[in-house]
């Protein structure tokens, strides 16, 4: 379980090794494994207790540069090149012993020993034209190394050897000679999903919100058809309209004064009228009865 997750969730690699740790302390893999996990988080003080404890239970001197590595970790340079000249070097594979050049040369530049590191990675292996599990990692330090010295030309030329090697994308070799090179990438696809997304957001904004504004519009018809008020100021809005002193049907009447209200006076005249024929009426009907007793 350790294993599996350590690349992929550090943390809970490490919980579980703390967990095998309680359970088998005695065993040198599980030792080995909590070492690993302890590295992958940066917790270099476990690691090295762990990592010993293993290699004193297997005998093996296989973990050597990773304690060495440790140290640095822990802001010691000076101990991990004083176990690159132990015998203990000696007695790694090819493997090991790039990987312990590797964690010398790291110290040297730990150190702010730019060619010294340099010096410490040009070794036959980094000269072979063989590729080998370690050679792109080997490359890449070495083309690292340069470009910290200020060598950009050199730096580009084993970048470019390092790509050659790495056929499992274990580096990030691509980007950096990009970056010499001053290519910049961009990923249009990225861009047009961005947008894409960007219009469908605002397509749902205003699906969801015109039905919203509609509902709230009704909602407000309906409460002012209910209201008298409304429906009062409405009669006499229309009223005012209907009768406006600029309507084209009074303009233009020279008989009128333009501060008389034509309908008021219509309608105060034909009550005049009205009144008088009512009165006459009632007189003749007087008359007729005078004319009668008589």
């Amino acid at each position: 379980m350790v294993a599996r997750l350590i690349d992929e969730d550090p943390e809970q690699a490490y919980a579980y090794s703390r967990i095998a740790l309680r359970l088998a302390s005695r065993v040198a893999a599980v030792r080995e494994a909590a070492g690993f996990a302890a590295y992958a988080n940066q917790k270099y003080a476990e690691a090295i207790a762990e990592f010993r404890a293993a290699k004193r239970m297997t005998g093996s001197v296989e973990l050597w540069p990773v304690i060495a590595d440790c140290e640095r970790g822990l802001g010691r340079p000076e101990r991990a090149l004083a176990m690159a000249g132990e015998p203990e070097v000696q007695k790694l594979d090819k493997a090991g012993q790039v990987e312990m050049r590797l964690v010398a040369a790291g110290a040297r530049r730990d150190m702010d020993q730019l060619d010294a590191a340099i010096v410490t990675l040009q070794s036959p292996e980094l000269a072979s034209s063989s590729v080998q599990p370690w050679t792109a990692r080997l490359r890449y330090a070495y083309a690292d190394a340069l470009l910290a010295a200020g060598r950009e030309d050199e730096a580009r030329e084993w970048f470019a050897k390092t790509l050659e090697a790495d056929k499992d994308g274990a580096t990030d070799a691509s980007d950096r000679l990009a970056e010499l090179d001053g290519v910049e990438f961009v990923d249009a696809s990225a861009d047009d999903s961005d947008v894409d997304v960007e219009d469908q957001d605002e397509d749902e904004d205003e699906d969801e919100v015109e039905p919203e504004f509609e509902a709230e519009f009704d909602d407000e018809d309906d409460e002012d058809d209910d209201d008298p008020e409304v429906v009062a100021a409405e009669r006499a809005s229309d009223q005012a309209e209907y009768y406006d002193e600029d309507d084209d049907e009074y303009e233009g009447d020279a008989d009128v004064d333009a501060d008389v209200d034509v309908t008021d006076e219509v309608v105060v005249l034909d009550e005049d009228e009205d009144e008088d024929e009512d009165d006459r009426q009632v007189d003749d009907r007087r008359d007729a009865g005078v004319r009668d007793d008589g």
